[in-house]
């Protein structure tokens, strides 16, 4: 059998990567830029995984879909709410509901699965599963037996990453990816071989979770690459060797998905959410530098956020997985909530601050402290120009006490990078930072601070590989990575995207109409006219998107399923 249409997502796959990796070790990936179209794909703002990946499933803005983080933050107070805020169906949902056969596997932010009328849907790494998924997050469920009977028990859990300061774990964990990459091949090339799909979707997550931890040892030049490592001294590179496992995998993709007719039949699109890069040995507190310029307080006492500090990383640290997935389910969302919480807001007086920050790596941002809108609000909603102004200035004019280099290059106001019904679920301020010699500034939770540190540090040689929770040596780029190639696309090299455009090109491809409200354009400039057997230009006029009402999607989840989802994320360190 075989899939008309093939769409592969690698997480965190970057370009610049994928050129120097080459193609001896990435043959699969080089042949198809070569036969088609290709680019470093732009992000959505910021280029985190879960806000990119929805706006690629759903082709809206974010402001649209309502999904910017793993967490809403209500007062100051956040939730663990992964994809479940979603207010938008997915293409996937629409194209069933066109009668379409349609396959989505792995993708994050997808549970509960979408009940598809002639499809399958499992859902990604935020399902609120341990570790042998069940069968509530495969759709249809029957299918989840014949699953664990063909492939054993399916685990989003097999690398536990706040193990990352054993002895070893850098050396084991290139094999342990590249395994759970081929154990994912191989459970798509038996459902590409039983029967012909319209749409094929699967996601690979171990490219980000790659780059993330060995980027600092891949790459000789980085501040934080420890030379003397054993996992330095591999070669190819333990990254290296990753997206190696992924080229293998393309290729087995492409040739079951072909069938009969061979690869070059195959509609494939490759989509990354991000791009990947090294990080500096810089770090900069946010909340400290706002302290700094008068705009944030902090309590005398910052007790309450040490506690609720120490007792997250006693409960992320200490307890085996299977464990910490239990005691967070245990209290619903209460318990993941309240540690989050103060452990990133604890020691701040909201009664005299004007904005805060949650300092999140990888969406480095700003919260103004409204009055009417937060608990203790300062800020008028007449001085929020004002206050504006101030944030920009001062952000603006952080400086690199070392180098004497600007940090911040850009803040943006959110109306001017979203539109939408849900623009207000995004922080205030986004912010663009300057890379540090090449490399990106890690943002730290101020509280982390060792004893009398401002604003600014650098890190340790003992943190340079990091672990999560902490500062990893590899970071997100605002560019990742396109191809696509097929009967439908010339080979045209090198364009310019951004991520909403692979999805509308996709439906293009497909024939079918691209909805008003979607983000992104349809890639003319690599599309081929479609002709008949007999050489008549095709003439049938696109298929509309319908809403998908038939019920493949039903709209954001209960309270109950976003407690589960919660805990499931909060024991997977998500947002640490």
């Amino acid at each position: 059998m075989s899939a008309r249409h093939l769409i592969v997502g690698f997480d965190g796959f970057d370009l610049t990567l994928v050129r120097q990796l080459g193609p001896d070790l990435l043959p699969n990936v080089h042949a198809v830029m070569a036969r088609g179209a290709f680019s470093a794909q732009r992000s959505v703002e910021p280029p985190a995984t879960l806000p990119n990946w929805t706006t690629f499933l759903t082709g809206v803005d974010p402001g649209r879909h309502g999904v910017f983080d793993f967490t809403t933050r209500h007062g100051y107070d956040v939730r663990f709410s992964g994809g479940s805020v979603r207010e938008a169906p997915s293409v996937v949902s629409r194209l069933d509901a066109l009668g379409l056969r349609c396959a989505c596997l792995f993708f994050p932010a997808t549970y509960p699965p979408e009940r598809l009328s002639s499809g399958v849907f499992v859902s990604g790494w935020d399902a609120p599963v341990a570790f042998e998924a069940d069968a509530s997050f495969v759709w249809p469920r029957a299918l989840h037996g014949r699953l664990m009977e063909r492939f054993g028990a399916q685990r989003f859990d097999d690398v536990d990453e706040f193990d990352a300061d054993r002895p070893g774990w850098h050396e084991e964990l290139p094999d342990a990816l590249a395994a759970r990459v081929h154990r994912k091949s191989a459970l798509a090339t038996w459902l590409l071989a039983g029967e012909h799909w319209d749409a094929f979707a699967i996601y690979f997550g171990e490219s980000d979770t790659a780059a993330h931890y060995l980027y600092g040892l891949h790459d000789a030049c980085s501040p934080r690459h420890v030379s003397d490592h054993a996992a330095a001294q591999r070669r190819p590179s333990g990254l290296a060797h990753v997206y190696a496992a992924l080229d293998r995998a393309l290729g087995e993709l492409l040739i079951a998905a072909g069938g009969d007719l061979g690869p070059q039949h195959v509609e494939l699109t490759i989509v990354s959410d991000h791009g990947s890069g090294g990080s500096s040995d810089s770090v900069l507190y946010l909340n400290r530098a706002l302290a700094e310029a008068g705009l944030l307080t902090f309590h005398d006492s910052a007790l309450m956020m040490d506690a609720a500090k120490h007792m997250k990383e006693l409960a992320l640290t200490r307890l085996p997985p299977s464990l910490r997935e239990r005691l967070f389910g245990l209290f619903g969302t209460a318990l993941p909530s309240a540690l989050e919480s103060r452990a990133r807001f604890g020691a701040i007086d909201f009664t005299r601050t004007q904005c805060f920050s949650d300092e999140l790596n990888y969406m480095p941002a700003v919260h103004l402290n409204v009055a009417g809108r937060e608990p203790h609000g300062v800020v008028r909603p007449e001085d929020i120009p004002r206050v504006r102004a101030d944030v920009t200035a001062a952000l603006l004019g952080l400086h690199n006490p070392l180098t004497g280099a600007p940090i911040v290059a850009a803040v943006h106001r959110r109306e001017d990078l979203f539109e939408g019904p849900f623009v207000e679920r995004a922080p205030d301020l986004l912010l663009e930072l300057h890379l540090d010699r090449g490399y990106s500034y890690n943002l730290m939770p101020s509280g982390s601070a060792p004893p009398g540190i401002g604003c600014f540090r650098r890190l340790s040689p003992d943190e340079w590989l990091g672990r999560k929770g902490r500062s990893l040596p590899g970071s997100h780029r605002s560019h990742g990575f396109f191809a696509a190639a097929g009967p439908r696309v010339s080979a045209v090299g090198e364009i310019d995207t951004q991520i909403a455009d692979a999805t509308a090109t996709w439906l293009a491809r497909m024939d079918i109409a691209v909805p008003t409200e979607f983000s992104g354009r349809v890639l003319y400039e690599v599309l081929r006219e479609v002709t008949h057997a007999g050489g008549d230009l095709a003439t049938e006029p696109p298929r509309s998107l319908p809403l998908a009402s038939h019920g493949g999607w039903s709209g954001p989840r209960d309270i109950a399923e976003e407690a589960r989802v919660e805990a499931r994320l909060r024991a997977l360190g998500y947002v640490d």
